[in-house]
This record gives structure tokens, sequence and C-alpha cells, in this order.
């Protein structure tokens, strides 16, 4: 499968000797719309390590009349699951969003196959409390060995260190209110075409 790092928008990104940067500013911030399951983080949250529960969450992302990246969540928290919607502003590139008002300064794709997973960086500023993470979309419950590398490569190119840096265990249980993967992954109408097809990406591996 092919992979794209995204690096342009990120320039404290390109002295690391594994990227090849490409820019994909052409192309559609819809190939990253439906339902997705994040299974792994790295996160420089100050509580990170100290949350017991790290299940797997679930997004599903959707794009608004007005262009807005549309993200609700599920995830665990102290009093069971909690869900959360925000709305994203694009910025120059359309693979970068931002909400600076809900504390979403930097929204952005750093990595993906167009269909299977993408590797997201997130910076967030809570309060005194500014952080980011790195996270691993996948469309299905188990991340093949390409993405978790991909995940890899980038959260240790970022300097998360391995306590930093976790992944999600296998419950699904709130992952499932938001995705009703019952019967989502059953049609895959959202996903890009293939690259080489007709409106399929076209460009070269990193």
């Amino acid at each position: 499968m092919k992979v794209v790092l995204l690096t342009a928008a990120l320039p404290a990104l390109v002295s690391l000797p594994w990227v090849q940067a490409v820019w994909l500013g052409r192309l559609d911030p819809k190939q990253l719309i439906g339902p997705w399951y994040i299974l792994a983080v790295a996160s420089r949250a100050k509580d990170f390590m100290e949350k017991d529960m790290k299940n797997v969450e679930g997004v599903m992302v959707a794009l608004t009349p007005d262009n807005k990246l549309r993200i609700q969540s599920s995830r665990h928290g102290p009093d069971g699951c909690r869900q959360s919607t925000v709305e994203l502003l694009k910025q120059d590139s359309r693979w970068a969003f931002e909400n600076p008002s809900l504390g979403v300064l930097d929204y952005r794709v750093l990595g993906t196959n167009f269909k299977d997973y993408a590797v997201i960086f997130t910076q967030l500023e809570f309060g005194d409390e500014a952080f980011n993470t790195v996270e691993l979309y996948s469309r299905t419950e188990m991340a093949s060995r390409e993405a978790m590398q991909l995940f890899t490569k980038w959260s240790q190119g970022l300097g998360f260190l391995s306590h930093q840096q976790a992944q999600l265990q296998k419950d699904f249980t709130c992952a499932h209110k938001i995705l009703q993967v019952g019967h989502l992954f059953v049609h895959h109408s959202w996903l890009p075409e293939e690259p080489g097809t007709p409106g399929g990406p076209s460009s070269k591996p990193a």
C-alpha cells in the first residue's frame, strides 16, 4: 500500500531523517470522513499516564456544508462513556484544521494510505496546559503492521518517550456507541478509491 507523509506545514519535522515531505494540498479532506477507531495514542498531557482507562476510542468524522470538519468522539471517562463533538475550521492546507476557541490549535494528517489508516497530529491548549498528541486512526478493530510502524515512527520522531505512548486496550464498548459498527463497516462507500484508479490519489509513496 502507498503511504504519504505530510510535513509541509510542520517545519520542525523536516529535520527528521526518515521523513520525505510530500505536499498533498490538492487532495480532498473528504478522504478522512467516516468512522474510525483510535487504537494507539502518544500524548504529552500531564495526566496521560495517570489515566487507568486507556480503551479504544471511536471517532466519526464529517464535513459540514460550510466545510468545517466535525469530529464526534466516544471515549471512556470516570463516569463511563463520554461523547463529545467539535467543529474545526480549515487552515490553508486542506489537511490542517483548527478551532482555538475550543483549545484545538492544530489538527492535521501526518501520514495515511488513504484507505485503512491515518496518523493524526493535534496541538491542544486547555487553560494553562498546552500539549500535543499523535493518534492512530484505523477503519478496523485491529491495526495493520504498516499502520503501527508509521505511528511508531512519527511518535518516536517527534520525541515522545516510551511512557508517553500507549496501544489502547481492546475494549470497544464506548467506540461502538458512536460508530454502530454492526452495519457501518459492511459498506465502504466513504472510502477513497485505490491509488491508480480513476479519481484515486496518484502520489508516489514516500
